[in-house]
C-alpha cells in the first residue's frame, strides 16, 4: 500500500563545519542504512548558501510505509545535530492523516535550549517578560534562529510593541521566507493598525507557506477575506470566505469556533455584490448556529433583513425591529423610513 506523503521544513547547523558534517553523513546513511529508500534526495535539499536543510514542501504521490519511517528516521537524526529549525510530515490516504510528525532540535545546546524555554514560557499568562528574555538568549547564541525571532514577535504582538513585533516578524521571515507563521503574526499586527492591505499581502504569503491540513491555513484565509471586506473588495472577500465557509471543520479544530463569522461575512460580500439569494442562505447559515465565536447579532440581522428586501420577501421589517432591539442604529432608522 502506498500514501501520500508530505514534507515542509527547515534544519540550520550554525557553522559551515557543521553543515558539511551534516551533509556527509546524510549521504553516508542514506546510502548504507535506508539503501536511498527515502522521499528527500540529499542533493535537492541541502543549501550550501544557508548551511541548513531546506524543504519549502515536497510531496511523495506514492509513498511506502518502509519510505516514510526511513525519511523520519534521518530526519530525527539531522534535527539531532540542527541548532534551529523544525520539520513537519504528513502521511495521508484518501484526504485524512494518517500520521503526522513535528520534528525539532532537542540537544543541549545552549540556543536550542533557549528557544524551548522560551516557547513553553510563551504559553504561561503572565511570564511575557521571561518568554522575551529567553527568546533573546536563543538569538543571541545563533543570530539566524528565524522560529525564536518569530515567537518573539508574538511575545511583542501581545504586548502590544506592534514596532517591536513587525521587527522580529520580518527578521524570522528575512532568514525563512517559506515559513508561514511570521507571515500570519505580521499581518496581524497590520490589521490592528489597519493597514488591511499590507495585512492581505502577508497573508497570500502564509497561504502559500502552509497546506489545508493546517489549521493554519484556514485561518489565514478567513482573515484575509475579512481583510478584503474592509478593503471593499467584495469579489476577493468571497473568493475566500467561500473556501472557508465549505470546509467542514472538527470541533478540536481551533477554526470550528469561527465558523458563524465566515458565514456571516461571507453573506456580507455576496450582499454587496447583489448576490441576494446566496447571500440570505450564508445569513441563515450563521443564524442557525449557536456555539463558537458569536458576531454581533444586530449586524447579522440587520443585513438579513436588508437581503429579504431586496428579494421582494416580507418579514423584513420584523427582522429589522428585532435587530433595532439588540443595538442597530442603521436598523432603527430603516425602520423610520419606512
Amino acid at each position: 500500500m502506498t500514501y501520500k506523503a508530505i514534507f515542509s521544513g527547515h534544519f540550520e547547523f550554525g557553522t559551515e563545519r557543521s553543515y558539511q558534517k551534516m551533509v556527509d553523513m546524510f549521504e553516508h546513511r542514506s546510502e548504507n542504512y535506508y539503501r536511498n529508500a527515502i522521499l528527500l534526495n540529499g542533493e535537492e535539499v541541502f543549501d550550501e548558501k544557508s548551511q541548513s536543510l531546506h524543504v519549502p514542501r515536497h510531496i511523495a504521490q506514492a509513498a511506502t510505509s518502509k519510505e516514510w519511517n526511513n525519511t523520519i528516521n534521518i530526519l530525527n537524526f539531522v534535527a539531532d545535530y540542527a541548532i534551529a529549525g523544525s520539520f513537519s510530515a504528513w502521511m495521508v490516504n484518501d484526504g485524512q492523516v494518517v500520521k503526522h510528525h513535528f520534528i525539532e532540535p532537542n540537544s543541549d545546546k545552549a540556543a536550542v535550549q533557549a528557544f524551548l524555554k522560551g516557547r513553553e514560557l510563551v504559553q504561561e499568562e503572565g511570564r511575557e517578560k521571561e518568554a522575551m528574555k529567553a527568546l533573546s538568549r536563543a538569538i543571541d547564541k545563533y543570530e539566524r534562529h528565524a522560529k525564536a525571532y518569530e515567537r518573539r514577535g508574538f511575545v511583542n504582538q501581545q504586548l502590544r510593541n506592534y514596532q517591536d513585533a513587525i521587527y522580529d516578524y520580518s527578521k524570522s521571515i528575512d532568514i525563512n521566507p517559506n515559513a508561514a507563521e511570521p507571515y500570519l503574526g505580521r499581518a496581524l499586527v497590520y490589521i490592528v493598525k489597519e493597514d488591511y492591505a499590507a495585512a492581505a499581502a502577508d497573508l497570500v504569503m502564509a497561504i502559500k507557506g502552509s497546506i489545508p491540513l493546517q489549521p493554519m491555513f484556514w485561518q489565514s484565509r478567513r482573515i484575509k477575506g475579512e481583510c478584503h471586506l474592509k478593503l471593499k473588495q467584495w469579489d476577493k472577500a468571497e473568493f475566500e470566505l467561500k473556501f472557508v465557509t465549505k470546509r467542514q471543520f472538527t470541533e478540536d479544530d481551533p477554526n470550528y469556533k469561527w465558523r458563524k463569522r465566515a458565514l456571516c461575512n461571507y453573506g456580507i460580500a455576496l450582499f454587496e455584490q447583489q448576490k441576494y439569494q446566496d447571500a440570505l442562505k450564508a445569513f441563515d447559515g450563521a443564524l442557525s448556529i449557536n456555539t463558537g465565536l458569536e458576531v454581533p447579532q444586530s449586524e447579522l440581522l440587520l443585513y438579513r433583513g436588508m437581503t429579504l428586501q431586496q428579494l421582494g420577501e416580507s418579514g423584513f421589517q420584523q427582522v429589522w425591529e428585532e435587530a433595532a432591539n439588540y443595538g442597530s442604529e442603521r436598523a432603527a432608522e430603516l425602520l423610520q423610513a419606512i
